[in-house]
């Protein structure tokens, strides 16, 4: 069907307005599904401030910056804070609460992704609106966290201040959960483009990763993410994980019978099958609607990591797999 032609005409019908995401369910991941929406979103951005909304400071010294990408209310609020603190103002955030209040978006804006797989709304954003995209590693972990806004603060040309004392103070409210990641092993078999900047975390947080399976990678729209892992790995003396796209899933299923990780971060389908040949899972899916960005979240992250390695121990003092036989 020619919605693109549809949607015009509906609209003057109807009076109501009508956004054309052509979500077909034939993507890599389904996070990409939310890559569609929002890229359909941001050509229906106004170009000025009489049809929109825009928060603007008066005191504002550098050009409008658009963060885009869903988080909840609270997420926003506190990267939207964490960049105010070092003198950045965020004048607007896509997608909005509401259709009327969608971010004004002009040529020349700068723009900035909180997610991995929105690569096709970040093309969108620099072709059709003309903006500017500031590529960045993604807010998820405190090295994440603190890196993403050094790279904002460096396009604008502000120096960032105190945000090493603040990786610091995080770590070191992370200490009970790093006791029990240390030295774990953990396989990513690729299901939400998370994948990423999931590992990126874990190896900072002393964790073994085999091998990270990703579903798609845009490397143009990830490039400084592949680079902040690059540094981690060097800066914790291993080496950097096998990345594989798009990966073959009964081989992968034959390197973790070989590898036996401590946990194994997989989709639904195959967390049960693991789960009866004794291997740890998590369901890829929690990392995608748990709040995971920003500093104060990285504890959230972690609590999703230790939960089945927590279990397999409290199990294991139950000594649930002795018998004992009765006369």
């Amino acid at each position: 069907m020619d919605l693109e032609g549809i949607a015009p005409k509906l609209e003057n019908e109807l009076g109501i307005p009508i956004v054309v995401a052509r979500a077909n369910g034939l993507d890599y991941a389904f996070t990409q599904g939310e890559d569609t929406v929002l890229a359909a979103m941001a050509q229906k951005c106004p170009e000025n401030k009489n049809t929109g909304s825009a928060i603007m400071a008066p005191n504002q010294t550098h050009p409008p910056l658009i963060l885009f990408g869903s988080v909840p209310d609270s997420v926003a609020n506190q990267l939207i804070l964490e960049l105010k603190h070092q003198g950045v103002i965020v004048s607007g955030w896509l997608p909005s609460k509401r259709y009327t209040e969608l971010p004004v978006i002009n040529e020349g804006y700068y723009v900035c992704g909180v997610n991995p797989y929105l690569s096709r709304t970040a093309t969108t954003l620099m072709r059709r609106r003309k903006t500017k995209l500031i590529g960045a590693p993604f807010p998820i972990g405190p090295d994440g966290t603190r890196a993403w806004i050094e790279k904002i603060c460096s396009v604008f040309n502000i120096k960032p201040l105190g945000l090493e004392e603040r990786e610091q103070k995080i770590w070191l409210s992370l200490e009970e959960y790093l006791e029990l990641v240390v030295n774990k092993s953990v396989f990513f078999m690729g299901d939400n483009l998370l994948e990423i900047s999931l590992a990126r975390f874990l190896i900072r947080c002393g964790m073994i990763v085999h091998e990270i399976g990703i579903p798609y990678m845009d490397k143009r729209y990830q490039s400084n993410e592949l680079l902040l892992l690059e540094k981690t790995c060097l800066e914790m003396g291993v080496k950097i994980p096998l990345i594989v796209e798009k990966p073959d899933n009964y081989k992968q299923l034959e390197r973790i019978r070989k590898l036996q990780p401590d946990l194994v971060i997989t989709g639904m389908a195959h967390a049960n099958p693991l789960e009866a040949r004794g291997i740890n899972t998590k369901w890829s899916v929690e990392f995608t609607f748990a709040q995971i960005h920003g500093f104060t979240n990285s504890r959230d992250v972690l609590e999703l990591i230790t939960r089945p390695l927590r279990r397999n121990a409290s199990l294991q003092q139950l000594a649930w797999n002795s018998y004992t036989t009765q006369n």
